[in-house]
């Protein structure tokens, strides 16, 4: 793992743990809600009970363990750490980066039990104010997805937490109104997309959560009926279309949210026509948090939150935002409009440039993907096989029925030989992580395994 890139701090100031009256419902399930109150008297339990140390991994998949979890061990002055993924390499690796001054494991299998939503439904809260933490205190370690490469680390404040949630709030707030906001969330917490959006909302923004994390269609269908206001499906393109094409009727909804991947404009508006609800997309990353946003069934354009600011650079963008300390480098190309609206280019690692002509793998991964018959797919680079040489562009694709030259041939209506792919390996499903990216490390070792076939098309392309 990478060092942690770290924010600078600012001035020291007491912010709540979680906002709003103790009696407002903070997460509610099939049997009904949990207050605020009764959440903070069992997260000041489960504090007492913890080890001491300085950071503390954060794996339970519950939704409520983990706001319990994160909770508690805020109120030790432990910082979290949200690890890219429950592998046991990724864990030990994470754990290791930071075992000066102690770390351990809270949740999940592995780690030290943590009450569940039963435990703290119908128990008395005692009167006592609440909590609060150091604004400048760290309070996390978010990872990057590793779609580009090693995961890198990402160390937030509370304050850049509060304020982040304020702007995430002027995102969304039209889409509930003055009403309480009932969010069902596919995405972990762990993701920063995740924590902003099922953990940060309900405790500093006045939503109230599902428990769990439903994944199936018919779960997610089930707890959004568990909704008692204003439904909130904070979801994924992966997890939408699959809600889609199962058929599976919702309930009224609020609105829907998406990020993690880009939305497709035909799957917003699909999405928009079934459910009657606007589909708002959001714009972030584990570096910088949500900092714009989108209905993309209507604009292709992007509006920048309150007070953010993009500045293109030669290799990237910088952000600015009042969330963040100091402006943070992208490596996604942008757009500027003359109003600060923006449109996305790609990034500058996905533009390709073969034999004098130039794409982006963003674009090819589009078109394998409007290719009849293929229901999922990325187009990626290999590394050249020998110095100076060009990487072969390669795919993975899911596409039941065709074999790997049928996708080939119906990519050269429109894709440019040169980048037409040599290797295409089909498979049942693409090795994505819980929030539908692909880890290159894990399309690479897709690639490499048995059943790629090398197709000749003719691209000159090769190393």
């Amino acid at each position: 793992m990478s060092a942690v890139i770290q924010p600078a701090l600012p001035a020291v100031e007491d912010l709540p743990l979680a906002a709003g009256d103790p009696a407002r419902v903070l997460v509610f399930d099939a049997r009904g809600g949990v207050t605020l109150g009764q959440f903070l008297a069992q997260a000041r339990d489960l504090a007492g009970r913890l080890p001491e140390a300085r950071h503390v991994a954060h794996l339970a998949e519950d939704r409520y363990r983990f706001l319990l979890g994160f909770c508690a061990a805020a109120l030790r002055g432990q910082v979290a750490l949200l690890p890219p993924s429950g592998a046991p390499r990724i864990l030990s690796e994470v754990l290791r980066a930071h075992a000066e001054g102690g770390a351990y494991r809270l949740g999940g299998e592995d780690g030290i039990s943590v009450p569940g939503l039963e435990a703290a439904r119908g128990a008395p809260v005692a009167a006592a104010a609440t909590p609060r933490v150091r604004s400048g205190d760290l309070a996390a370690i978010g990872y990057t997805s590793g779609s580009t490469g090693r995961p890198q680390a990402h160390a937030k404040t509370w304050a850049g937490f509060a304020t982040g949630t304020a702007q995430n709030l002027a995102a969304l707030a039209d889409l509930w109104g003055g009403r309480q906001p009932q969010v069902v969330a596919t995405v972990p917490p762990q993701h920063m997309y995740g924590m902003e959006m099922s953990v940060l909302l309900p405790l500093l923004g006045g939503a109230a959560v599902h428990a769990g994390r439903p994944l199936l269609p018919a779960d997610v269908a089930e707890a959004l009926e568990q909704a008692c206001g204003p439904r909130i499906l904070v979801t994924t393109p992966v997890h939408l279309r699959a809600l889609l094409r199962s058929g599976v009727a919702l309930p009224a909804l609020a609105g829907i949210v998406s990020a993690t991947a880009p939305l497709p404009q035909e799957l917003a508006a699909e999405a928009e026509d079934r459910y009657g609800a606007e589909v708002r997309e959001v714009f972030g990353s584990t570096e910088t948090c949500v900092f714009a946003r989108r209905r993309t069934a209507r604009d292709p354009l992007w509006t920048p939150l309150p007070g953010v600011r993009l500045a293109p650079q030669p290799d990237g963008t910088l952000v600015h935002a009042p969330h963040l300390p100091a402006p943070v480098v992208l490596a996604d190309i942008f757009e500027v409009m003359p109003d600060g609206r923006f449109r996305l280019c790609g990034r500058q690692a996905d533009l390709l440039e073969i034999a004098g002509k130039r794409a982006s793998l963003g674009d090819l991964t589009r078109r394998l993907l409007a290719v009849p018959g293929v229901e999922d797919g990325v187009v990626v680079q290999l590394e050249p096989e020998r110095e100076g040489g060009v990487g072969r562009i390669a795919a993975l694709a899911v596409a039941p029925g065709l074999a790997p030259a049928d996708i080939v041939a119906a990519l050269r209506a429109t894709v440019d030989p040169v980048f037409l792919p040599r290797k295409v390996r089909l498979l049942p499903a693409l090795p994505r992580n819980a929030t539908g990216k692909l880890c290159r490390e894990s399309v690479l070792e897709a690639l490499a395994g048995p059943g790629a076939r090398v197709v000749g098309s003719g691209s000159g392309n090769a190393a």
